[in-house]
């Protein structure tokens, strides 16, 4: 398949020395948004022999996504959201601690434009990357 894209969708990665949001541990799926783009970052060969390009979504800023790609050293883009128009488009659901709306975590895997595959719920984060691989593997 030519044209095969996985899109892992995140809450939210947390900066060196800046807390996260009051509650982050004890939301269910929070947790893990680093370990997760890790994984895919660790097994990104494996997913691009099965030609596939993974891209990382959240609805952190630009900014945030290059600086996180940089100090994680990731193969892939990270995309910014922050107008939730995936939301919109295909409504994935979000969540809210304080203030900020935030992705709950899925991922899409979509060839030649449609999508053929949700991983949702996705636990645990970071063997997320493997259950993708597995999938595109069988199909």
């Amino acid at each position: 398949i030519q044209n095969r894209v996985v899109l892992y969708v995140y809450p939210l990665t947390g900066q060196p020395n800046v807390a996260l949001p009051a509650g982050w541990d004890e939301i269910p799926g929070a947790r893990g948004c680093t370990p997760q783009a890790c994984d895919f970052s660790n097994h990104h060969q494996a997913l691009v022999n099965l030609n596939a390009r993974v891209y990382g979504l959240s609805s952190q800023t630009t900014a945030y996504q290059s600086e996180l790609k940089t100090r994680l050293h990731l193969p892939f883009d990270l995309l910014s959201d922050t107008d939730f128009k995936l939301k919109q488009l295909l409504n994935l659901p979000t969540f809210t601690v304080g203030s900020l709306v935030l992705y709950k975590r899925l991922t899409l895997i979509a060839e030649n434009g449609l999508i053929r595959k949700v991983f949702y719920p996705v636990f645990p984060p970071d063997e997320n990357a493997k259950q993708v691989i597995d999938w595109l593997q069988a199909h």
